[in-house]
């Protein structure tokens, strides 16, 4: 597997102080991006939170994720949650160790008091000492919160810096990402009242995540109804313990919020949970799977293989400014491209964290992840293998077949109405359900190439290997 260590450094720890005035939260930050550039620890915002418990509760719910690994019982190190200022709310983002469980806090305008955000993302430290004195957090004395360092001039500063050394595999990187891009095929599918909300989330089983198949949810009147099988407008709850860091801020809640996709058959799927508190929204988006993280599911290989996304995503990215909505089509207006083209680069941006997914505002917002993120793209495994066996000249073309010869086998891809199929173990595993095989991009990348203009592969359960003629098992 491969990994990187991401070096953390900050100025001084994260602390949370008595002062005169109340109390003072201050999260200092790490590198990351801004309107002016790079910054070695940029300020995002300085202010009175309108809810401190709330807040302190939501921001330890968002740290409980990012120590978290649901596959394993055990909290390895972790890296710290990313903040992204969009001017008119914080955004604190983490991800779990074992790469299926995706956390947010929006603290919006409201909740804010009304003060203006900076703009950008960064790390913020979130340290031991912190999460106690978070913990301890009694009363609703003022809180005053700064993120970012008290002074501008943070290079006069003396003393040590306090630095931070996690590994982060490319995985990670690609489940961060993919988490987003996810999400964004998401329509809200159960709401129910604070009281309602309480009273499901504390009554959900314990322990469903080893060795069963996934839980099922549905909208029954004023609450939601376990199933073992999913139905019209149900929701998948794929291990009801990850849903655990919401009991963080459940007596403040007042609704919850379940999104997802369509049900594809009895097959697990990936949903989000989203608790909404007075003037914040917390929000857990969870894999298909506890055993499997995001990272595997490609189903943005196709945007990440095509030149044309790619030229796009570039265009649209410089048009991009921090927005904590995004309008594709007024995007679209200004880049000059059609609506699905926007789109599409968007899904293509959203890989390499560049933009995030709000599913309570059903748009992208802008931000940059404090690390590099297109490297998922480069090592991600299936696109590398697909690459080379083009560039090996391993793929060749016979109207709607294609042969490609991968090690001491070869394989047949067939294009129907639009769809693909291979004669590999993966199709016939998936279907489609996790992205094309490699066999299939290679295929699409060689009609590019031949300047064929090839569909969109999908799940096709009428065009079989056993369809294609002289398929090799």
């Amino acid at each position: 597997m491969t990994r990187s260590v991401q070096a953390l450094a900050y100025v001084r720890p994260s602390a949370l102080e008595s002062t005169g005035s109340g109390r003072l939260l201050g999260l200092e930050t790490a590198g990351g991006l801004t309107p002016r550039g790079a910054e070695a620890h940029p300020r995002f915002f300085s202010g009175f939170l309108a809810a401190p418990r709330i807040a302190a509760r939501g921001l330890l719910a968002v740290a409980d994720v990012a120590a978290a690994r649901y596959d394993q019982r055990m909290r390895p190190g972790s890296l710290d949650p990313v903040v992204t200022g969009n001017g008119d709310r914080l955004r604190f983002e983490s991800f779990s160790g074992c790469g299926g469980v995706y956390a947010r806090l929006d603290v919006l305008d409201e909740g804010l008091g009304g003060t203006e955000t900076g703009h950008g993302t960064t790390n913020v430290d979130v340290n031991d000492p912190l999460r106690d004195a978070l913990s301890r957090m009694t009363g609703d004395d003022p809180l005053h919160l700064r993120v970012g360092p008290e002074e501008m001039a943070v290079t006069t500063l003396s003393g040590s810096v306090v630095e931070k050394r996690v590994p982060l595999p490319d995985r990670w990187l690609r489940g961060f990402a993919e988490a987003q891009v996810a999400s964004a095929r998401f329509d809200l599918r159960a709401e129910l009242t604070g009281a309602e909300a309480v009273r499901f989330l504390r009554s959900l089983p314990r322990g469903r995540s080893q060795g069963r198949g996934p839980l099922w949810i549905a909208q029954s009147g004023r609450t939601l109804r376990p199933t073992t099988r999913p139905g019209a407008g149900a929701v998948c709850l794929p291990g009801p313990d990850r849903l655990a860091a919401l009991e963080r801020v459940l007596r403040h809640a007042t609704g919850l919020r379940v999104y997802g996709p369509v049900p594809d058959g009895a097959f697990a799927t990936a949903s989000a949970w989203e608790v909404t508190l007075p003037g914040m929204r917390l929000t857990l988006t969870l894999s298909p799977d506890p055993a499997r993280g995001f990272s595997g599911e490609g189903g943005v290989l196709e945007a990440l293989a095509t030149d044309e996304a790619a030229q796009d995503a570039e265009l649209v990215s410089v048009l991009l400014a921090w927005e904590p909505r995004i309008d594709t089509a007024e995007l679209a207006a200004r880049a000059g491209l059609t609506v699905d083209r926007v789109r599409a680069a968007l899904t293509r941006l959203g890989t390499a964290g560049r933009v995030g997914y709000d599913v309570a505002d059903a748009a992208y917002f802008h931000r940059e992840l404090p690390y590099d993120a297109d490297r998922a793209e480069r090592h991600n495994p299936r696109l590398v293998s697909a690459r080379r066996l083009v560039t090996e000249g391993a793929v060749v073309l016979d109207g709607d077949l294609a042969t490609v010869a991968s090690g001491d086998r070869r394989y047949r891809v067939r294009v129907a109405d639009g769809v693909i199929a291979c004669t590999c173990q993966w199709w016939a595993d998936h279907r489609g359900r996790r992205g094309p095989c490699k066999h299939a991009l290679a295929v699409r990348m060689a009609r590019r190439g031949a300047g064929a203009a090839g569909p969109v592969p999908g799940t096709a359960p009428e065009v079989t290997p056993e369809a294609i003629p002289g398929a090799a098992r």
